[in-house]
């Protein structure tokens, strides 16, 4: 099973390395062309801002919206959850979203770098919490119809699905706990 994750910025290199101890072939995606034939795509944390420059710079919003309705699943962690949404709450002016999952998402909700943190989180489905790993991290502040909320945080969602796509706030590839992208691969990629 080939997955990208693209590698324009952020915590690409991590996210690679848990597919592939999982099974799957992970392929660095630096430019639109390398979507092809990819069963799904993980868009990694690293800073929204700088990574929806680079994928206008490189031309990534159409392709990855229409490899997506082609039948590629896309995983937005962190960074990537933001870009995924549908609206984003204190975006920046030229910061443009895929608009792929119908959610509302705000960059930066639990404040600033030195307040990231980490909590165990009860994902739906797994036997024991998860190890939530939260930089700079978005919150999820509001889902429409059709969006399931997997995993909460003092009360709000940190983690969705809709379909064959899923948004985490924080950085699962960070914890070597490889549960979401083994959830992931089983459940997400396989929806279609």
């Amino acid at each position: 099973m080939r997955i990208g994750v693209l590698a324009l910025q952020g915590a690409f290199r991590e996210h690679m390395l848990d597919l592939e101890a999982l099974g799957a072939s992970a392929v660095a995606v630096r430019l639109p062309s390398q979507l092809d034939d990819l069963r799904g795509l993980i868009i990694p944390g690293g800073e929204s801002t700088a990574i929806a420059k680079l994928m206008r710079t490189y031309g990534f919003y159409d392709p990855i919206r229409l490899r997506h309705l082609d039948g590629m699943a896309v995983w937005g962690t962190c960074a990537g959850a933001i870009l995924m949404a549908d609206r984003i709450a204190d975006a920046r002016p030229d910061q443009e979203p895929l608009g792929l999952m119908r959610m509302l998402v705000r960059r930066n909700a639990f404040g600033r770098q030195v307040d990231s943190f980490e909590a165990s989180l009860g994902f739906d489905g797994f036997e024991s919490p998860f190890p939530g790993v939260f930089i700079r991290a978005p919150q999820i502040e509001r889902i429409a119809e059709g969006v399931t909320v997997l995993a909460r945080h003092a009360g709000q969602p940190v983690a969705a699905r809709q379909g064959d796509l899923l948004a985490t706030t924080f950085h699962p590839e960070l914890t070597g706990d490889p549960r979401i992208h083994r959830y992931f691969l089983d459940h997400v990629v396989g929806a279609r």
